[in-house]
This record gives structure tokens, C-alpha cells and sequence, in this order.
């Protein structure tokens, strides 16, 4: 068995697989950016090191620094956990080389399927179904015009290296190729090091299906149960769900073979993910594998009584699987606390945390990195949390969801967890009747969010008061905003107020960015005029994309930004006159 294991990841992931490495006697060694010196990853961990300063690129995707780490410490093994450096072929190889156990798939494997056309052509050789596509990259739009009339619209351009939605555009006329096409690619590099795409038919109104399999050293399989991830915005995951409503048993064990199937196409070896897509007929497709472990697999350790991070350390270690046919008990379900706000259009809200207070009782797992004070960052990913719950039925596991998301306090950042209660509130979801473009086609948030401050007065800064009253012998908790003062008097604000609608215009054509972060593209130039609507520039924070938008027609008369420029939130970036 593996003795010391390097957890080259941060937040909750390596919280979770920390705790279980912990728990087998295995010696935990965390590495941290400068920016997670006091992070709970590193407190927990039987020793800690410096990987570099807070920018992913230069400490925790920096390779040559984790090597070195792992050869410093000690290491026997290393586990990437997920996103990083964890489908990345080529640091899985060198991991293998410095004579590190890497606990995953093999470099061969990952790069098979990391690579999505090729993924599908494997697939396809071992009689897995596919989406209509093509199996070679794109080179120009062109092209891809001329695929779309043999597919017919919509289709997608998609990474060919990555997947989580990013580098994937959904383009339903021809006028749309041009900036779809480019802002694939762009993604594709930025995220995955590679810029080559590839089209294939988008199907409407489907479930989105994944089936998790464990592979031995052997070349035994085994498959997991399915997780139903329909419920997403801008193809990022809120929910996720085992077993699929309505999925039938003849259904589950043809995913079931399927996804073995897939794993066998590649040679495949520990834990992993193949995804699909299911259409209304109850067909499936191939979509991609996951050559790692999932955000989400801990609804499938609800359910199974399986510790998936244990396994891949005994696979790791060389053990055979010997685990029986797996048949699902109860129903769990997971929702991701993310650090957005969904009263304005899902924006990141980095930000310090001043309240956190987790949920508990029977069938509640709570996977999480926060605690009080901790400051969620523009330059990681803005998962908090996994609140995950059990039931012995989908019934009782939807109740005891809305009961642990009632008992979650955040204070300090926008959440999501309004759109998971109107999520869990809406009988399309209680009878299962929705799809991958279903919450963002019906849930939407009316007014502000409750931790917002009022829009008036606008010359002072407000802060939230929350007191306990009794009226007639009963209790009550109220909440209401007043200006921060000091012994001089209220606070003043300095920078002009931003709005809560897409774009963060305000008056008098100013527009300012909607949060900190870092402009990857911009799309006018000064002395253009513009349409209300039209886009200004593109911001990248917390790894999304946001489009600022014109607040009104008019002339840019003036223009403050350029690519590659890091800017404050509300910040001015542009004046439309």
C-alpha cells in the first residue's frame, strides 16, 4: 500500500482526498500558492510546501515546482485530484518517469481520451454510440460552415483537449459561426494548452448521463450507476443526481456496458467517467470520457457505500477490484455552493467570507475548503462547497435537500444557493421532467439578492444588521441595511454604482467591469459606435467568461482597456456617449 501521497490540487478536492488518505495511514503532503498559505488544505496535510506565487500558471500548474516537491518530500504517489494537471497527459508521464505513482490512468489512456475526436473514434470501434460529428479538427470557419449544412443547425464547436464546458460554443445560424469558432479556440488554448476544435451535431432538450467504472491493473471493469447532470447553466454542472429519474433497468445496465465498453477502447485503468447524452426516446450517445475523478462522484459513494478516492489508491497500489455487482441504495443528490450571484446573471463574487455555517443531520455531506474569514479568489475556480444528500427515495432526498440548504448561512459573498431552492421548488424537477437547457430557459430569480445592499442612497456604503425580536411572545429574525458609519459620521462612497444587469453600466454611458478579473478580449475601438447590447469586451474571472455589454447606442469616446489588462470591480472601462 502507498505510504505518502502528494495532493497536487487545492480547495475541497484536496481536502476530500486528504481526509481519506488519512484515514488509511497514508502520509499527506499538500502544496499551496502563496495566495493558499492559510488554506485548510495545508492545515490538515501531515506536511506543506510552497509552489509559487497565486497564479495557477506559476504554481499549481507549474510542473517542474511539483515534480520537485514530490522528489523533495518524498513522495511515493501523487494524486491530481481534478482540473490542474489532472488530465494532462504529459505530466502523468512524468510523474511515472521520476518513478512517482501517478494514481490515475495511464498517459496513454489519458491522451486517448483527453483528446475528443479521438475518444470518439475509439469509442465507436468498441460499438459505443456517438453524437453525429466529425473525427478531425476544424481549421477555419469555412469549414465548419460547410459542416453545418451537412448536420443541419445547431451544432457545436468543442476543445478537442478539455471539456467542463469550456472551449464549447452552441451556434444555431450562420452569422454566429465567425465568433463562436474564435472564442472556441481562444478557450481551448487558454484552458487546455491546445487550440484545435471540432463540430458535431447539438441535440436539443437531452439529459445529461455519466456513468462512473473503476478499471484494475487487470483489465476488469467494473460500472457504478449512472448520475443524472441535466440541471446546468453555460454547460456548468448546479446539480447532480443518483439514480436518473426515470431511468429504467434495462437502460442503466446498456449504459452500463456501454461505459465499460468505452474503458476497454483505451485500455483504461482506475477510476473514471464516461459521459453521455440521452435524448427523449431514451437513446444515448458517447459524449466524453472523464479520465479522472468527477466534482460529483459523491453521489455515487451515497448510494454504493463505495469510497471511490480509497479505491484509487488500492488500484494505485496494485490490488484487484473485488467488488460485486453494484446495485444503487436510495437516492442521493449534490449541489454545488458556488461563489456567483444568480440575481445577476450567475457573475463570480470573490470576496472574503464572514459567515459559514454548515448544515448537518441525517443524510447530509458536506465537502467544503471554507471556514470564516477565508477569501474566495479571482484566480481559482469558485467552488465553495458540495452539499450532498441521501434518501431512501428521490422524494425524501429533494425535502431533506431543501432542509440543508435552508440551514447553510453564507455571509460575505453571493451564492448559489437561491437557485438550488427554486430549483428543488419547481415541479418540472420534483417529477423529472427537465433537461441540460432547462434551468436557464425557466429558473429565473426575480428582484436582488437578499445579501445585496438597496440601491439607495447611493452616496453611502450600507452594511446588512440581523436582530432576534419578539412580537406577542414569538420570535422572529429581521435583517434590514444601514450606512457603515464612524465617529465622524456615515461612509461615503467613492467609486460610482454599478448596476446589477449584465454589462455593469451606469449612467451617463459609463461602463465599469462586473468583477475583478482579466480582459481577454476586446471588441471595438475608441471613436466605434455601437448598439445597446452590443458587446465592449470579454472578462475572464474565476475561469468564466463574461460578455460586458453597451449599456446604450452610441460612440465609444472612450476606451481604457487592451487584452491581457487585470481590472478592479467596478472599474471604468469604457464610456458610450
Amino acid at each position: 500500500m502507498i505510504k505518502s501521497l502528494l495532493i497536487a490540487n487545492r480547495g475541497e478536492i484536496a481536502v476530500r482526498v486528504m481526509r481519506t488518505a488519512r484515514d488509511m495511514g497514508i502520509r499527506t503532503i499538500a502544496i499551496y500558492s502563496e495566495l493558499d498559505r492559510d488554506a485548510l488544505h495545508v492545515e490538515l496535510a501531515d506536511e506543506a510546501w510552497n509552489a509559487g506565487p497565486a497564479p495557477a500558471a506559476e504554481s499549481y500548474l507549474n510542473q517542474d515546482r511539483v515534480l520537485q516537491i514530490a522528489h523533495e518530500s518524498g513522495a511515493e504517489a501523487l494524486h491530481p485530484g481534478y482540473g490542474f494537471l489532472s488530465e494532462n497527459a504529459g505530466f502523468a508521464k512524468a510523474v511515472a518517469d521520476a518513478g512517482v505513482i501517478w494514481v490515475g490512468p495511464s498517459a496513454e489512456a489519458i491522451q486517448a481520451m483527453g483528446d475528443k475526436i479521438t475518444s470518439r473514434r475509439n469509442a465507436e470501434a468498441f460499438g459505443v454510440p456517438t453524437v453525429p460529428g466529425i473525427t478531425e479538427p476544424v481549421t477555419d470557419i469555412a469549414e465548419v460552415v460547410e459542416l453545418a449544412k451537412d448536420f443541419g443547425y445547431p451544432i457545436a464547436i468543442k476543445a478537442a483537449h478539455g471539456g467542463g464546458g469550456k472551449g464549447l460554443r452552441v451556434v444555431r445560424s450562420e452569422d454566429e459561426v465567425s465568433d463562436a469558432f474564435d472564442g472556441a479556440r481562444r478557450e481551448a488554448e487558454a484552458y487546455f494548452g491546445n487550440p484545435e476544435v471540432y463540430v458535431e451535431k447539438y441535440l436539443e432538450d437531452t439529459r445529461h448521463i455519466e456513468a462512473q467504472i473503476l478499471f484494475d491493473n487487470n483489465g476488469h471493469g467494473v460500472f457504478l450507476g449512472e448520475r443524472d447532470c441535466s440541471v446546468q447553466r453555460r454547460h456548468q454542472k448546479l446539480i447532480e443526481e443518483t439514480p436518473s429519474p426515470g431511468f429504467s433497468v434495462k437502460q442503466r445496465r446498456a449504459l452500463g456496458k456501454a461505459a465499460l465498453a468505452a474503458g476497454k477502447s483505451c485500455s483504461y485503468v482506475n477510476a473514471g467517467t464516461v459521459e453521455f447524452l440521452a435524448d427523449r426516446d431514451g437513446d444515448f450517445y458517447f459524449l466524453e470520457m472523464n479520465t479522472r475523478l468527477q466534482v460529483e462522484h459523491t453521489v455515487t459513494e451515497m448510494v454504493t457505500g463505495i469510497d471511490l478516492v480509497e479505491w484509487q489508491l488500492r488500484i494505485a497500489s496494485g490490488e484487484d477490484l473485488d467488488l460485486p455487482e453494484i446495485e444503487p441504495r436510495g437516492h442521493a443528490i449534490e449541489f454545488r455552493i458556488n461563489a456567483e450571484d444568480p440575481y445577476s446573471g450567475y457573475l463570480p463574487t470573490p470576496g472574503q467570507i464572514v459567515e459559514w455555517r454548515e448544515p448537518s443531520g441525517p443524510g447530509v455531506r458536506l465537502d467544503g475548503w471554507i471556514r470564516p474569514g477565508t477569501t474566495v479568489s479571482q484566480y481559482y475556480d469558485n467552488l465553495m462547497a458540495k452539499l450532498v444528500v441521501w434518501g431512501p427515495d428521490r422524494a425524501t432526498a429533494i425535502n431533506r435537500g431543501r432542509r440543508a440548504l435552508e440551514e447553510f448561512v453564507i455571509r460575505g459573498v453571493s451564492t448559489t444557493i437561491p437557485a438550488h431552492l427554486a430549483v428543488l421548488d419547481h415541479p418540472d424537477f420534483i417529477a423529472g421532467d427537465h433537461h441540460t437547457k432547462w434551468m436557464e430557459e425557466t429558473i429565473v430569480l426575480g428582484g436582488s439578492s437578499p445579501d445585496a445592499p438597496p440601491s439607495l442612497p447611493e452616496d453611502e456604503a450600507m452594511s446588512r444588521k440581523d436582530i432576534k425580536v419578539e412580537i406577542g411572545g414569538r420570535r422572529f429574525s429581521v435583517s434590514y441595511w444601514a450606512p457603515e458609519s464612524t465617529p465622524d459620521g456615515p461612509i461615503r462612497r467613492r467609486p460610482p454604482k454599478m448596476s446589477s444587469s449584465a454589462g455593469s453600466a451606469v449612467a451617463d454611458g459609463v461602463v465599469t467591469a462586473p468583477m475583478q478579473g482579466t480582459i481577454v478580449k476586446v471588441s471595438v475601438a475608441a471613436g466605434q459606435r455601437v448598439k445597446a447590447g452590443d458587446p465592449i469586451c470579454v472578462l475572464e474571472a474565476m475561469k468564466m467568461e463574461n460578455e460586458v455589454k453597451s449599456p446604450s447606442n452610441g460612440e465609444v469616446i472612450d476606451l481604457r482597456i487592451e487584452p491581457g489588462d487585470t481590472v478592479a470591480s467596478g472599474q471604468v472601462i469604457a464610456i458610450v456617449k
